[in-house]
């Protein structure tokens, strides 16, 4: 097995393997993953067999943690895998990249966030096996609500009941390429409520939209014109995630959010296989927004995890 540090002349193959891969998202193609490039040293990898590309490793590096992970800059990573991997196979190259970030790079420690498992297009947790046969750790589990589109849960009377207010104040729904509106909305509600700000900033957001304008989306409630709830969809194709999420004082009272939801998983996102609300956790799982997770399974939504693994080199 042969691997080579990412470098730009490689882009190509690198996005052509992203777009025929089991578990990848758009997340995985160079342009998301390089739009932060100056706040990350990449040490990318890419596996190679007899001079066949074989599986890629989104990946960075902090010389001062002396820490590797896959990625500082995504929600997620881990290898990422054709249909034809093997599971020894898998294992030999997570034991390599090990290698490779602890001789190569001076790394001691090395951080992996696999795919969560709805994003897969085929059975894909071959590096789950190999992170237990090479005595990694759980360091964080985060808890997200999703809705399963083939056998959904009914919504709760409550949020029945909100759904049926926004129908009452004639609420509209749109996409909506307003992003700087909906960043005062979205910036307004974090300050007041948790005292941050978006992880990404209004320039950030929009050069991604930019870059991914069919999976990137923003989706807006209005009454009689004006913006006053709404969140941003990260489309798969295979699985909408919801994200920044918010709603003005007066969306709020008139159930904005539920009816916005209620539209996009009854109208626009109907046809995709799963719908991700997010997690509801903070503090690397350690703390549970109970009422965050309460509106989430009101409309449905059931736990999956998004993991935190750590390997001391």
């Amino acid at each position: 097995m042969n691997i080579v540090r990412y470098k730009n002349e490689l882009r190509t193959e690198w996005d052509s393997f992203v777009k025929k891969a089991k578990n990848s998202t758009f997340l995985f193609m160079r342009d998301y993953i390089d739009y932060h490039a100056d706040r990350f040293f990449d040490c990318s990898l890419m596996f190679y067999n007899d001079g066949e590309l074989r599986a890629l490793l989104p990946a960075n590096y902090d010389a001062e943690r002396r820490t590797a992970t896959s990625h500082g800059g995504l929600t997620y990573g881990g290898l990422i895998l054709s249909t034809d991997n093997r599971g020894d196979e898998v294992l030999a190259m997570l034991k390599a990249a090990i290698e490779y970030m602890k001789n190569k790079c001076g790394a001691e420690k090395f951080i992996y966030k696999p795919l969560p498992h709805i994003y897969s297009s085929h059975p894909s947790q071959e590096d789950l096996y190999a992170l237990f046969r090479l005595n990694a750790r759980i360091a964080a589990r985060s808890l997200s609500s999703t809705i399963d589109n083939h056998v959904p849960v009914e919504y709760s009377e409550l949020r029945r009941r909100k759904i049926k207010k926004a129908v009452k104040e004639g609420i509209t729904y749109s996409e909506c390429d307003d992003w700087g509106g909906y960043w005062e909305i979205l910036s307004g509600v974090l300050t007041s409520s948790h005292g941050c700000k978006p992880v990404h900033t209004l320039e950030e957001i929009e050069l991604l939209h930019s870059r991914f304008p069919e999976n990137i989306k923003l989706h807006t409630a209005h009454k009689q014109g004006a913006m006053v709830a709404g969140c941003v969809v990260y489309d798969t194709g295979r699985v909408a995630h919801l994200q920044y999420i918010a709603a003005s004082p007066e969306g709020k009272a008139m159930g904005a959010l539920d009816g916005l939801f209620a539209h996009l998983f009854e109208n626009v996102y109907k046809d995709r296989k799963y719908i991700d609300f997010g997690i509801s956790t903070e503090d690397g799982g350690n703390h549970l927004n109970e009422g965050l997770l309460f509106q989430k399974e009101g409309f449905g939504g059931r736990g999956i995890v998004y993991d935190v693994y750590e390997i001391d080199l």
